[in-house]
């Protein structure tokens, strides 16, 4: 039995790391695609991009190693019923559950180490790569001019773009602000195209600007009849170069404090003291808003006696409110004390609706808030179970395609991962939006999937043939062959 499990670990133990590392890389290929813009033209060193690639690496291990798990599942049981090494094993008495079994005691294994990985090392990892990320999209951000928005990153100008063409290094409709006089737009640069262009050392940016004009506001007089005046100067010019100076643009690194706080880089402790508090200061501010809700907007008086009030308040307990017939008390009023009651009213209302609905939106954030930290909670263990329930999926389906190779396990475990990954995301997306419990949504694909494995595991042991194709092409020929017959002796 031990020849046994050792077969079946080797079987799998390869396929898995080169699986898991090939789903590494093709996530990795379209992280770099997502991040391309933020990445080219920085003068980025060789060492920085490394060490982004490494924390982008560990972060996509939550995609990845769930995907491998199943892909790997589907070739080892594959190859084995491919083989007929399952129909020997079988055979001789042994179960598809004993064959499983070490398997089952590594994926176990896998799963508690997926989540000491999701609780301790990919906060970390989310720490560094965040920091890394938002320092390397502010690095030279006088490169990345984007057409339509004024560009004032480099002190003393403000640049604006029309159209950018990156094939040939052009820039069409080009309008640069000197204000390094601090005097306001009294320097303005227009041409119609123009190309950018950084030194050899870094230090100056050159425009080479064509078909434009310069205008410079000068210095305005007073004329004897006490009448100022504002001259201006106008170049057209066909060809001007313009050298900006960009020094202090170098790679800087940010103080990682500063995005410690966020939900991404906590662990399940720091999650549930983040989630108490944000919890403790919602509530804290629902109180708050009754309070002033009645207090100053709904219920709004003015009491002179208030010793009197307070007295009488205390002794029986109640508030001494006496009865009002609104409509009667209005009616009394003169027309200009009408108009200013009504008047008073509605500047009244429009408070109050104001003000309801700006603490109304902020109990949206914050319980959206909110729930951005529980749907990180539940990941953590969500991973894990990932890991499990897939291998109880690829692990039967092998054995019931008996198909191995790279082709038929690749399609099929595809196939099942969009299918865990659109209900993950659907959930997620509905507890987000607050349409679902946190529990609910993060769990619901476990939910789906749990029993579809337990039906597959099931299936396997009982040496189903449900994806067999020949089983179905024999089941229409019977059917329709039983018609024909059938037809055949009616027409006798």
């Amino acid at each position: 039995m031990k020849r046994l499990h050792a077969l079946t670990f080797k079987s799998y133990i390869g396929p898995l790391i080169l699986t898991f590392f090939i789903a590494v890389f093709l996530l990795l290929m379209q992280f770099l695609w997502k991040y391309i813009d933020d990445l080219v033209g920085k003068g980025l060193e060789l060492k920085v991009i490394a060490e982004l690639l490494m924390y982008a690496s560990a972060g996509l291990v939550p995609m990845a190693l769930p995907l491998s798990i199943l892909l790997s599942s589907i070739m080892t049981f594959g190859n084995m019923g491919e083989h007929n090494e399952l129909l020997a094993l079988k055979s001789s008495g042994i179960s598809l559950q004993r064959i499983m079994t070490p398997l089952i005691v590594l994926v176990i294994f896998i799963s508690i180490s997926a989540f000491f990985f999701s609780n301790n090392v990919l906060p970390y990892t989310n720490l560094k790569m965040g920091s890394l990320l938002y320092d390397i999209r502010h690095q030279r951000p006088e490169l990345n001019i984007k057409p339509g928005i004024f560009n004032d990153r480099i002190d003393g100008y403000s640049i604006k773009i029309g159209q950018k063409d990156n094939t040939k290094n052009m820039m069409y409709n080009v309008m640069i602000y000197d204000h390094t006089d601090k005097k306001g737009n009294i320097h303005v640069t227009t041409a119609d195209s123009g190309k950018m262009n950084l030194t050899a050392d870094e230090q100056y940016l050159i425009f080479d600007l064509y078909n434009g004009n310069s205008y410079n506001e000068l210095v305005g007089k007073k004329t004897r009849t006490g009448i100022k005046t504002y001259p201006h100067r106008q170049d057209h010019f066909k060809e001007e170069q313009i050298i900006l100076e960009i020094s202090g643009f170098e790679f800087t690194r940010t103080n990682e404090n500063l995005f410690r706080q966020n939900y991404q880089m906590l662990n399940i402790k720091q999650l549930d003291k983040a989630v108490d508090s944000l919890q403790k200061k919602l509530n804290e501010r629902r109180k708050s808003f009754k309070k002033n809700l009645n207090k100053t907007y709904f219920f709004k008086k003015e009491i002179k006696d208030t010793v009197r009030i307070d007295k009488l308040m205390k002794e029986k307990d109640i508030y001494a409110v006496a009865p009002i017939n609104f409509d009667s008390a209005f009616a009394k009023l003169n027309y200009k004390t009408k108009i200013k009651v009504i008047d008073g009213a509605q500047n009244y209302a429009r408070t109050t609706k104001t003000y309801l609905s700006s603490i109304s939106d902020n109990t949206i954030a914050q319980n959206r808030w909110i729930r951005r930290h529980q749907i990180e909670w539940h990941k953590k263990f969500t991973l894990s179970f990932a890991c499990f329930i897939l291998f109880f999926i690829g692990a039967p389906l092998g054995a019931i395609i008996r198909k191995g190779g790279i082709g038929m396990p690749t399609v099929v475990s595809v196939l099942f991962f969009i299918l865990y990954y659109i209900i993950s995301i659907t959930g997620e997306k509905y507890v987000r939006s607050g349409v679902l419990q946190p529990f609910v949504g993060m769990w619901l694909s476990s939910f789906v999937l749990l029993p579809l494995g337990a039906f597959l595991t099931y299936k396997a042991t009982t040496d189903s043939v449900i994806l067999k194709i020949d089983t179905y092409f024999e089941f229409f020929k019977k059917l329709f062959g039983n018609k024909s017959k059938t037809s055949e002796t009616e027409s006798e």
